[in-house]
């Protein structure tokens, strides 16, 4: 089980850069690094490649309609030339809140589109010629097609370092989830809870792995948590509101109604009643009362808050489930605090034989 530490868009990037490589000293496996609707992830990764001996660099996520096909297996080649072969593809669609109104783009068939950037991809890696008649991208873009008929099939100049860099889909809708059993190397849910993922996922996942290609392997799973090592009740206890209100964040005000994957979610993990009356108090700006509602059963869950007893059962619950990646967001006092979090609970895994 590999340990990886998000880095948030939001945050200020330089003094977590400081803080880096002192993670990577305490065990952390990988980096990865978010892009929403705020400073790109790859410029900031290719700085961290340089600062960074072993540490995987990944993206969570690169959103599908920002970057054609070609360009985000260019942009996964250079990532993964400067850092020698550390880089690991996150894409996802994102949301039509961020693709139509932040990008200008048509929010359609996400699930169609990022089947053809798997297989865009692939191709470029391996140096093949720029050939493909999909539904939705056409290389070369021909007459028929609205193009000027002058594009030429090409293939990338630079010998990628691996062939086949590993693409992870971020995606909890049922269809999506499939097509990451099907035709990634990894898959990246989100609120993931070990106990519940069979009632929302199963289907879908066995429906994926029906059709996978031997060659891809075992599909990797990762698994995204607060982490709070503690014995300190009042400690534990803002951990778990913090959790609290980020749930309420997404079950409640990450899109419309009718219109919120998160929400849905909740509802398959079998919490239909909260998560509407959440959604209800949250978009009527009720944000405190909204978190308050979040179910304890949902909260204990997709965390790892509590004792070191507590977080190796649940290490290991997220391990049997079938997760290889843990990605955790230390809750500390400070900077030497975050390190120690680390360090245990990469001691923890090491113990646990994972």
């Amino acid at each position: 089980m590999k340990l990886a530490v998000p880095v948030a868009y939001a945050n200020n990037f330089r003094e977590t850069m400081d803080n880096l490589t002192d993670y990577e000293h305490a065990g952390v496996d990988r980096v990865v690094v978010a892009e929403a609707y705020s400073f790109d992830a790859v410029s900031q990764l290719g700085y961290i490649a340089a600062r960074t001996e072993t540490m995987e660099l990944a993206t969570g996520i690169l959103p599908l309609f920002s970057r054609t096909p070609t360009n985000m297996a260019m942009t996964a080649a250079g990532l993964d030339y400067v850092s020698g072969g550390r880089f690991v593809l996150g894409i996802g669609a994102s949301g039509p809140q961020v693709i139509e109104g932040f990008h200008g783009q048509k929010y359609n068939a996400p699930l169609g589109r990022a089947r053809e950037y798997a297989e865009i991809c692939r191709k470029v890696w391996r140096r093949e010629k720029t050939e493909y008649d999909g539904k939705y991208y056409k290389l070369p873009l021909t007459k028929e097609d609205g193009g000027t008929g002058l594009g030429k099939p090409l293939k990338i100049i630079n010998h990628p370092v691996r062939e086949r860099i590993p693409i992870g889909l971020a995606s909890i809708g049922p269809k999506n989830v499939e097509l990451a059993a099907e035709l990634f190397e990894e898959w990246q849910p989100i609120f993931f809870y070990p106990e519940k993922f069979k009632d929302a996922f199963g289907d879908a996942l066995d429906a994926g792995f029906a059709k996978r290609d031997p060659s891809l392997g075992e599909l990797g799973v990762t698994a995204m948590a607060a982490l709070a090592i503690t014995e300190d009740k009042d400690l534990a206890a803002g951990a778990q509101l913090g959790v609290r209100h980020n749930a309420a964040l997404y079950i409640g005000g990450m899109g419309a109604r009718g219109k919120n994957f998160y929400n849905d979610l909740a509802v398959r993990y079998g919490f239909a009643d909260e998560a509407k009356v959440i959604q209800d108090l949250y978009l009527d700006g009720k944000k405190q009362e909204a978190a308050e509602l979040v179910p304890q059963a949902l909260v204990d869950g997709i965390s790892l808050v509590g004792s070191e007893g507590h977080v190796r059962e649940r290490i290991s619950a997220f391990a049997e489930s079938g997760v290889n990646v843990l990605s955790v967001q230390p809750i500390a006092e400070d900077h030497a605090g975050v390190v120690r979090q680390f360090e245990k609970i990469k001691q923890i895994i090491t113990d646990l034989g994972l």
